[in-house]
């Protein structure tokens, strides 16, 4: 049975817990992984007309018989964990199946502080973080000062660890940023007080995913984040501090990469992206403003309003062969229902040359200039469409256009946000 990774092909909010949810929900999954970032994601699912929002817990949560795991290479505060997880409980969704690694890092109170005052100390040259600790964390981690799920189990281990991990950071906050020193003491007496909660979640989840893919079972790898926020592959350094392409997935969980199967890339139907960083389609015109409204751009987990434009195939492009995609999901065509025309982003223009690949640097991104096609619309609601031969013909044109110059088959179409709402437009 097969390994599948879902993944954002473009700088996230795609709809990527959308396609986690179809594929729980036509096949037989049995484990929905998290391999990469912290509480700063977000997802919406619409399950029988209900919303949710899954942050740090995998999106398979809400499917009934898989098991839920948070991998290695994720980055857990507690109290987001705890958050999230009283929250569902509160509306009846069956927590219990959920498994977190003995190897996560922790994100601490002390990590949210330094995200917030650094990024105030950058000013104008901000990144754009959420301000929740994950860049600090994943700091730690690699400096080799970050403390681990495992960790909390062992007081005087955490004791050490935490004094090692804000020797240096309390210098910078003190004689740096002016402001407090954090206590040691405080943080361990917070962290410990999770243990008794968070031990019977905690496992070694590499060898539990090797076991099930041994033994048949299906494990989906759900993305955070998306391609263009690679930390190698993104748009540094306006980018996250994981590796969330399918690369990450083989670390982020332990397992190897001739274990997955299937590698598929979450796109919309246009190009949205939240924070700061170039965006070469982004719209400032009343068509930004409509693709904001119509598609309800504003982030699940963060409430920033999502900078709009339209689709680019060089980014879907480049995705693809970063990734290795086997195919592509599009997301929100239905958003594009009362254009007239659409244009679409094919190829950049940077310094008077055509370019048609991702360019090499930061500064050729930074110039690229979008160069056009225009597809007709449709001007007609196709919410209630639930087949992809039911779409208007401008519809099914504009798809099989973008999968001609994106890089890989489109599988299947989102047109609304209900989980009935998505049309297969290839068998898988």
């Amino acid at each position: 049975m097969p390994a599948i990774v879902v993944l954002g092909a473009q700088w996230g909010d795609e709809g990527k817990g959308k396609a986690t949810d179809l594929l729980a929900t036509t096949d037989t999954i049995d484990f929905v992984v998290r391999t990469s970032g912290g509480h700063n994601a977000g997802h919406t699912i619409v399950v029988n007309g209900e919303k949710f929002a899954t942050h740090l817990l995998p999106s398979g949560i809400l499917t009934p018989g898989a098991t839920s795991v948070i991998a290695n290479g994720v980055v857990v505060s507690p109290e987001a964990l705890f958050s999230e997880l009283d929250g569902l409980i509160a509306r009846g969704v069956d927590v219990a199946e959920l498994k977190v690694s003995a190897n996560a890092h922790i994100i601490a109170s002390y990590h949210a502080t330094i995200d917030k005052v650094t990024e105030r100390f950058l000013g104008k040259n901000q990144i754009g973080t959420t301000g929740r600790g994950i860049g600090p964390a994943y700091a730690d981690k690699i400096n080799r000062v970050g403390v681990r799920v495992a960790d909390l189990f062992d007081e005087k281990i955490l004791h050490e660890k935490v004094e090692a991990a804000l020797d240096v950071r309390n210098h910078l906050l003190t004689k740096i940023y002016n402001r407090r020193a954090i206590e040691v003491d405080v943080v361990v007496e917070e962290l410990l007080s999770y243990v008794d909660r968070l031990r019977p979640m905690v496992c070694d989840t590499s060898l539990l995913l090797n076991r099930a893919l041994d033994d048949g079972k299906t494990v989906l790898f759900e993305g955070a984040q998306a391609t263009m926020l690679d930390v190698d592959h993104g748009t540094y350094p306006f980018v996250t501090s994981s590796s969330p392409i399918a690369g990450g997935v083989c670390t982020g969980a332990g397992i190897g990469p001739t274990r997955i199967d299937r590698v598929i890339g979450v796109i919309k139907a246009y190009t949205t992206r939240v924070g700061a960083g170039p965006f070469p389609t982004e719209l400032f015109d009343n068509d930004g403003i409509e693709l904001q409204r119509i598609g309800g751009e504003v982030g699940v987990s963060t409430g920033r309003t999502r900078r709009c434009g339209w689709y680019d195939a060089v980014i879907a492009r480049y995705s693809s062969r970063v990734n290795g995609l086997t195919e592509f999901f599009l997301t929100k065509l239905d958003v594009l229902d009362s254009w007239e025309r659409i244009p679409v982003c094919v190829a950049y223009e940077i310094d008077g040359e055509r370019v048609e690949e991702m360019p090499m640097t930061q500064t050729e991104f930074h110039h690229a200039k979008p160069i056009y096609e225009y597809f007709d619309g449709w001007q007609e609601d196709i919410s209630g469409c639930r087949t992809f031969e039911e779409l208007p013909k401008n519809a099914q044109g504009y798809v099989k256009a973008l999968e001609e110059i994106s890089g890989a088959m489109i599988w299947g179409v989102g047109v609304g946000p209900g989980r009935e709402q998505t049309l297969v437009v290839h068998d898988a």
